[in-house]
Parts: C-alpha cells; sequence; structure tokens
C-alpha cells in the first residue's frame, strides 16, 4: 500500500537531515567515482576493446565493493541509499517524506556529477600520462575515500622509499599533498561537520524499537565485594 507523507521543510532542513543529504553525497560520489573509474581503467587496458564477459565481472566486481563500502559509510546515517531507485520506494513505502527524499535526489545526483567531473579532469578518458596536478586531484579522493570510510589512507611512504632506492623524487610531491589534503578533509568532515550535528534519524525514518532481551545482561559479581555490576 502506498503511504506518502510529503513532510515539512522544518524537517527536510533539520540538523539530521543535512547531515544525511552530506552523507548521501559523499558516499555517491565515491561509489560512482570507484564504478565509473573501473570502466575508464579496463578500457585503458585493453586498448578501447570490446568488454568480454571477464571484463564485464571485474567492473561488476569493483561496483560491487564501491557499494558495499559507500552503503557501510552512510548507513548509520542516512540509510545508505545512494540510489534514487531505493529513495524512491522508501518514501512510497512512508520510510522517508517525500520533501525528504526529494533532497536525497539532490544529493545523489550531485555526488555522482561530481564524481564523474573530476574524473573527466583527471584521466581525460585514460589512466596513465596524467599531469601532476591531475595526480594530486586523484591522490585527494582516494585518499579522502580510505580515510573517511576506514581510517586509512594512501600513504606517502609508500612512494618515498622507491624514490629514495632510484635517486629520482621528480612529482614526488604529489604522494604527500594529495594524500595530505584528502586525509585532512576527510578527517574534517567525519570529526568536525558530524560532531557538530546531533546524532538522529532525517526526517520521516522512524526508529525501529527493540524490547530488551533479558538474556542478554551479564550479572558480574565482585569476589571482593557485593557490588554488582550489570553490563
Amino acid at each position: 500500500m502506498v503511504k506518502l507523507a510529503f513532510g515539512s521543510l522544518g524537517d527536510s532542513f533539520s540538523a539530521a537531515s543535512l547531515k544525511a543529504y552530506v552523507a548521501e553525497f559523499i558516499a555517491t560520489l565515491l561509489f560512482v567515482f570507484a564504478g565509473v573509474g573501473s570502466a575508464i581503467a579496463y578500457s585503458q587496458l585493453t586498448k578501447g576493446g570490446a568488454l568480454d564477459p571477464t571484463g564485464l565481472v571485474a567492473i561488476a566486481i569493483a561496483h560491487a565493493f564501491a557499494l558495499f563500502v559507500g552503503v557501510s559509510m552512510a548507513a548509520n546515517v542516512s540509510g545508505g541509499h545512494l540510489n534514487p531507485a531505493v529513495t524512491f520506494g522508501l518514501a512510497v513505502g512512508g520510510h522517508i517524506t517525500v520533501l525528504t527524499g526529494i533532497f536525497y535526489w539532490v544529493a545523489q545526483l550531485l555526488g555522482a556529477s561530481v564524481a564523474c567531473l573530476l574524473l573527466q579532469y583527471v584521466t581525460h578518458g585514460q589512466l596513465n600520462g596524467i599531469s601532476e596536478i591531475e595526480g594530486v586531484v586523484m591522490e585527494i579522493v582516494i585518499t579522502f575515500a580510505l580515510v573517511y570510510t576506514v581510517g586509512g589512507s594512501m600513504n606517502p611512504a609508500r612512494s618515498f622509499g622507491p624514490a629514495v632506492a632510484a635517486g629520482n623524487f621528480a612529482g614526488n610531491w604529489v604522494y604527500w599533498v594529495g594524500p595530505l589534503i584528502g586525509g585532512g578533509l576527510a578527517g574534517l568532515v567525519y570529526g568536525d561537520v558530524h560532531r557538530l550535528l546531533p546524532a538522529r534519524r532525517p526526517a520521516g525514518v522512524p526508529v525501529k524499537k527493540v524490547d530488551p532481551d533479558p538474556m542478554q545482561s551479564v550479572v558480574l559479581i565482585s569476589s571482593s565485594s557485593s557490588h554488582r555490576f550489570v553490563l
């Protein structure tokens, strides 16, 4: 049964909703960047050859992993939609309001657009022969994704070691500037922006109540005192 609820501007522009839009924008951007980037990489590796079954599977796996990461990083903030069709389905089912769903769409489409514009800039449709500035942009996006998602980073030391061994530091600054900017931006967004906004569900998203299970409570009795600690 259709359970559409339009919602209100006040709810759709609440702190929790704005936080959800940011999460959808970032997650969709990273998903599309990795997915479309995998297609560009395949095209480069095959010199523009036709897509065979092996390549199709490789690109599908890249999309799957990118989607897994995107949903994981946004699930506890926005629900991890990353897809206007998913948002539409949830709006029809009454799980989010129509107005909030529209803003989800805006965030998702902006994320996808920015991802492809970044790919267009840094690759020009190919993955080799890019300039140092384009390399910095690529490093920023990749490092942002890693730091924002799992706390890892593109490691400048990984490039510094080979440069020392080869005695050639040409362009090595790219692998310092990019990761440092990307890591710093991710830390700012995840650490500061999210903390400034209350950790509440976005407008129109119901909170599922779960009755506590008494069997999950563990009572620890101290051997040296009569205090009881319930976890």
